[in-house]
């Protein structure tokens, strides 16, 4: 009998709250560069593992580290001075039923693959300076790891979701992903290192947003600033699909005209000079950074997706709110909360624990049976986590 408990929760919904504050890191900004990086390794890894042996082995690639780079970036071009360093670390199953596996090999190609198709001002080849540091796991976790038919719990840890996003949270997200997608197709000069935060005040959002731009597609600053106008009002056009609020924007707020001083990049990130980057540091595992909500500090990306609680966990609670919020009546907002114990089958936590804010005249009593229903049907069909990360149908950042 699983330790399934459902309870109402007794607090003020996101949206009633005076103060919200949402941030999203987009795919080019460092920290994301090095959780995409982590996960794209991991799923190579998997992939590999699966066509050699048929199973998926030992590995964890969660700790990748991005050191910024140099560069002078001016109008009409610019140089990277002085390359990104990006270091290839974790762990991972090098040998296996009497056959060596080029892991350090697979992960460097990963790497570069993901940086090719994500980052299209720059030169992998000389540009960046990779170094690959995969070591062998611990003979205990290794061990937990092939032990049973279902996966054993790697770690004592929790996983986190809820649902649904609210007005802002959505905004935010799409906002980022649209320019993205949009907006940078249309306009090359923009880069991909895209960062979205939203203040709502009551029923007003302020998105401060940093945009790199690129320098080569740039003649002059007067180019630059008719862009980013440019910009601003293609953002404030788009906001009115996903809210009626008022939405002030502001885009490069530390730009100075009169100094010459602009967000400008020579590869449409910020890693090629001022920052660095780390897997775990940016966005959850729905996409955003929302302090408002309860979060898991784990880091998702790179986490190997068969028994790795921290990310199978998050993603997993994940799916089980958004699940509830859509399939039972009267759901106002909905948290999961998903406890491991080390050793122990994931299809079995230690608790999983559903909160249900309710709609007026709805009670949770009589939700308990279907949440729990769904909550099992997730646990009895657990290792399609696994697939659906594999397959690249979850996104973990």
């Amino acid at each position: 009998m699983r330790n399934i408990v459902v309870e109402e929760l007794h607090h003020t919904p996101i949206e009633e709250q005076k103060i919200e504050l949402v941030e999203r890191k987009g795919v080019g900004h460092p920290d994301s560069l090095a959780d995409g990086i982590a996960e794209a390794m991991s799923r190579m890894l998997c992939k590999e593992y699966l066509k050699r042996f048929g199973v998926i082995l030992h590995h964890n690639t969660d700790e990748t580290q991005i050191v910024a780079g140099d560069s002078r970036p001016v109008f009409g071009g610019g140089e990277v001075i002085k390359p990104i360093f990006i270091l290839l670390v974790g762990r991972a199953t090098k040998y296996f039923d009497g056959e060596s596996i080029p892991t350090d090999k697979i992960a460097l190609k990963a790497a570069k693959n993901y940086l090719r198709e994500t980052l299209r001002n720059l030169n992998i080849e000389t540009d960046v300076i990779f170094d690959v540091r995969l070591g062998e796991g611990s003979a205990e976790l290794k061990d937990v790891f092939k032990r049973g038919e279902v996966p054993l719990a790697n770690d004592t840890s929790f996983g986190i979701g809820f649902a649904p996003f609210s007005e802002t949270e959505r905004l935010v997200y799409n906002i980022e992903r649209r320019i993205y997608n949009e907006f940078r197709r249309k306009n090359p000069a923009i880069g991909e290192d895209v960062k979205v935060m939203a203040l709502r005040e009551r029923n007003k959002i302020t998105l401060t947003i940093a945009c790199a731009f690129v320098s080569k597609y740039l003649e002059n600053i007067k180019e630059y600033i008719s862009l980013k106008e440019e910009l601003i009002t293609w953002i404030k056009d788009i906001s009115s699909e996903y809210t009626n609020r008022e939405v002030e924007v502001y885009v490069n707020t530390a730009d100075d005209y009169k100094r010459n001083c602009v967000y400008l990049t020579v590869t449409g990130t910020s890693a090629e000079n001022a920052d660095d980057g780390s897997v775990g540091r940016g966005n959850r595992c729905c996409g955003l950074i929302t302090p408002g909500r309860p979060m898991s500090l784990e880091a998702t990306s790179g986490k190997n997706p068969v028994n790795h609680v921290g990310k199978i966990y998050n993603l997993l609670a994940m799916q089980i709110a958004k699940d509830c919020y859509e399939n039972v009546d009267g759901i106002r907002e909905v948290y999961v909360r998903i406890l491991s114990q080390i050793g122990k089958p994931i299809n079995n936590p230690k608790v999983l624990n559903i909160q249900v804010v309710p709609k007026a005249g709805f009670s949770v009593d009589k939700m308990e049976s279907k949440l729990k229903n769904i909550a099992n049907e997730w646990l009895d069909s657990i290792t399609e986590i696994t697939k659906m990360v594999i397959d690249g149908k979850l996104t973990t950042f």
